[in-house]
């Protein structure tokens, strides 16, 4: 380690280290402050032991320099230790041609004139000179160009070459450092709008460059600003106020980007106390004017998202306030307040304030929903929108994209309340046998029946047969038990109601009546286009959450009679009319069949279907075959295709209570599609497992009519028979590096259907059995009669 002062004898320390010997070389015999030497080399150098460890930062302390307390230090701790005060004959000079100069500024070095002669001309005639007017030395002609670069850095060529040109470095090291303030604004404008116009690797690029200590230090000088008291800020001319906000703007635009660019970059902007201060400072003042408040709120809900850290500062923050500030606003209206509330949706998820564990005074995402949904009651129109009020319109998406987001995380909440609830019994799928291999397993986590008679040859003795029809009997029996945990009561519609849930009560209550209405807005330009997509995105997320609650359960009767009327309004107004109308547009047919399978998922055969709707997912699905396929490098999900969400609909129609007609119906069009899947190349296999698992579930239980008029009466066992070697190969041929959840899910299918066709050959319905069935239904009828 050398010296970095010039004139003064600094010394050199040669260090050396081994597992057992550490040996200090000490050249330059003058004396040194131990603060200088060991503040900036030792602390850094660990000694590694063994068994312990041993930090020389120990050491660091103010004071003459002195061998006697190193060697103190390390006599007890059995190292070696030799210190030599050079000069030392023993050791030979060092050659001249060994030492070099310092290295040169990388990063300042001149870069080469652009290959394009349109480029390299612009670089002459306007990159250059203005970068030259950046580093003149008087202080106006460093702040017009700074203000001019601000100005063209937009353009895309501009800002090229300016970056070629090292501009970063430029602005980093003089123009943010300058004494003019308008330079510093110039420069926290530029940027900006770099930020704004590369790519997240930027923002990372500015972050390793150390742009937050900037940053902090140019947030410090605002806050002294904003809370001085002489001079008042209020006393300050227009345009002193002027400059504060054009760079709070600034900073607040950086900070809102690098917080997306990375998660590592999100933690060290809100463990730094300036940074957080200046961000609640501006949240909490009424002096802030509306443009930069709405980018402070923005702020802080892309830092909030997920972050405990700061949920806990803001609720903990005694100077400003600002959560109490953010509280009372939600409760208005406004864009201020729809924007407090997303920044508290945020606080309260991190906080894990919900609806069964509230935080302050209650505080749960049910206060914020009554805001959220008077803010979908003013749409603008077509011509407003043309006329540039635009404001509304991001209102009302934002409010959207809230919603949606609450939707999402109700899931967390159902989740949470349910396991701090303690149930009489908990059923943990259909009960498994010693024997069970040929059980089924459907789901993969169920398995149902028993394999007694697995091996047993049907052989057609009379014992054999009388004890297969005990045990048939006897399997019928467990599964009656077990399906009757599954199905629940025969009346559905108990009352209730959603005290302990006020999040999804405020939901259903209150914003789906209003998300329907936006579902079936009349579509006259872009912003509309959004917005109705962004509402069937919001009732997607409830519906979905809502159709992972398990109804058979008694104690969930009450949020089942709180969301039919909600769902089946869904099902009416904003899915039939968009099915019915045949529309073109793919991405609104994927979202309406998600929306619908939700539904379909939750309602099951109280589904409000009009006469030969289900056709139309049929012929929804044969659109989605043709679709073309996504462009080269864009990562799409199989499992989320039209496809598949359409034979999910259909599954969902035909089970349970499903009319045979419509059973049927479904049915084969499921093992329509299983059968030609092989010849037929524009089945996707995601469209295949699903159609295989919608099977299981609704042919798994063989007491259902549907089970005997159609699953065996079609055939439906001898085609998934035949279909099994197709299934396997069709698993095989998925890649698990590219598709690695989609064959998962494959292979689960190909297990499942195994014990699937066991299980079903085993307990097919007897002969004697549908006789005597069809004799009893003869006698009522004509009992009727």
């Amino acid at each position: 380690m050398s010296g970095v002062t010039k004139g003064t004898s600094c010394p050199t320390l040669d260090l050396r280290i081994s597992w057992t010997r550490v040996q200090f070389v000490w050249m330059a015999g003058d004396e040194c402050g131990v603060e200088g030497l060991f503040s900036t080399f030792l602390p850094q150098l660990l000694l590694r032991q063994p068994s312990r460890f041993y930090l020389l930062s120990a050491l660091s302390k103010p004071g003459k320099f002195s061998w006697d307390r190193i060697s103190r230090y390390f006599s007890h701790k059995r190292h070696v230790i030799t210190i030599r005060q050079f000069p030392d004959p023993k050791m030979g000079k060092a050659r001249k041609n060994r030492v070099r100069a310092s290295r040169a500024d990388p990063i300042a070095r001149a870069s080469k004139p652009p290959s394009d002669p349109e480029l390299a001309k612009l670089r002459e005639s306007k990159i250059l000179p203005i970068l030259k007017d950046l580093k003149n030395p008087e202080a106006k002609s460093r702040t017009q160009a700074a203000g001019a670069i601000a100005n063209i850095v937009q353009d895309a060529r501009t800002r090229k070459l300016l970056l070629r040109e090292q501009v970063v470095h430029i602005v980093l090291t003089e123009t943010l450092t300058d004494n003019s303030i308008d330079s510093r604004a110039a420069g926290w404008e530029i940027l900006k709008v770099l930020a704004e116009e590369e790519e997240a690797d930027f923002c990372v690029h500015l972050y390793r460059l150390d742009i937050l200590t900037a940053i902090e230090h140019a947030a410090n000088a605002i806050l002294d600003t904003l809370t001085s008291t002489e001079p008042v800020f209020s006393k300050l001319t227009k345009a002193q106020q002027r400059i504060v906000w054009e760079i709070s703007s600034s900073l607040l635009a950086l900070l809102n980007l690098l917080g997306m660019a990375r998660e590592e970059i999100t933690t060290a902007i809100v463990a730094n106390q300036t940074i957080v201060r200046f961000l609640f400072r501006l949240a909490a003042s009424e002096s802030t004017p509306q443009e930069i408040y709405e980018e402070t709120l923005s702020c802080l809900t892309t830092l909030s998202e997920d972050n405990l850290e700061l949920g806990q500062a803001m609720t903990n923050d005694q100077e400003t306030r600002c959560y109490d500030v953010l509280l009372k606003l939600a409760s208005g209206s406004g864009p201020r307040s729809v924007m407090a509330c997303g920044v508290l949706h945020n606080i309260f998820s991190s906080l894990q304030w919900l609806d069964h564990s509230p935080g302050k005074d209650g505080a749960c995402d049910a206060v914020l929903i009554g805001t959220l949904t008077r803010a979908l009651e003013h749409v603008p129109s077509a011509s407003a929108v043309a006329n540039g009020n635009t404001n509304q319109g991001a209102v009302v998406q934002l409010a959207l994209e809230i919603l949606a987001s609450i939707g999402a995380d109700l899931q967390e909440t159902l989740e949470k309340g349910n396991r701090s609830q303690p149930k009489e019994e908990e059923w943990n799928g259909l009960e498994d046998k010693p024997e069970g291999d040929d059980a089924m397993d459907v789901d993969g986590a169920s398995n149902a029946g028993d394999g007694d008679d697995e091996d047993k040859e049907d052989d057609g003795e009379d014992d054999d047969m009388d004890e297969d029809e005990e045990d048939d009997d006897d399997d019928i029996a467990d599964l009656e038990a077990d399906m009757e945990k599954v199905t629940g009561a025969d009346d559905p519609f108990d009352s209730g109601d959603l005290d302990d849930l006020p999040t999804l009560g405020a939901f259903i209550q209150q914003a789906i009546p209003q998300l329907v209405r936006l579902s079936n807005i009349q579509i006259d330009g872009e912003e509309n286009l959004a917005i109705q997509s962004n509402a069937l995105t919001a009732l997607n997320n409830i519906a979905w959450t809502v159709s992972c609650i398990d109804f058979s359960e008694s104690e969930n009767s009450n949020i089942y009679d709180a969301w039919y009327p909600a769902a089946k309004k869904i099902w009416v107004k904003a899915i039939t009319p968009i099915v019915e109308a045949d529309n073109a547009d793919l991405d609104l047919a994927t979202q309406i069949a998600s929306l619908a399978w939700a539904i379909a998922r939750s309602l099951g055969a109280n589904v409000p279907l009009t006469p030969g709707q289900h056709r139309k997912f049929i012929a929804l699905y044969q659109a989605a075959k043709n679709q073309p396929k996504p462009e080269e490098g864009k990562e799409v999900d199989p499992l989320q295709g039209l496809g598949v969400k359409c034979v999910g609909i259909l599954g969902s129609l035909a089970r349970d209570t499903a009319p045979i007609d419509l059973n049927r119906e479904i049915g084969v069009f499921l093992i329509t599609l299983l059968q030609s899947c092989e010849q037929d190349k524009t089945i996707p296999p995601a469209d295949v497992v699903e159609a295989v698992n919608q099977i299981f579930d609704i042919y798994g239980d063989e007491a259902t009519e549907n089970d005997k008029e159609v699953f065996w009466k079609e055939g439906f066992h001898k085609h998934l028979e035949e279909f099994l070697p197709k299934l396997r190969a069709l698993a095989k041929g998925i890649d698990k590096r590219a598709q690695g959840e989609l064959r998962d899910k494959a292979d689960e299918a190909v297990l499942n259907l195994v014990r699937f066709l066991k299980y079903k050959k085993t307990h097919a319905p007897k002969k004697g059995e549908q006789k005597k069935e069809e004799r009893v239904l003869n006698e009522k009828a004509m009992a009727m009669r």
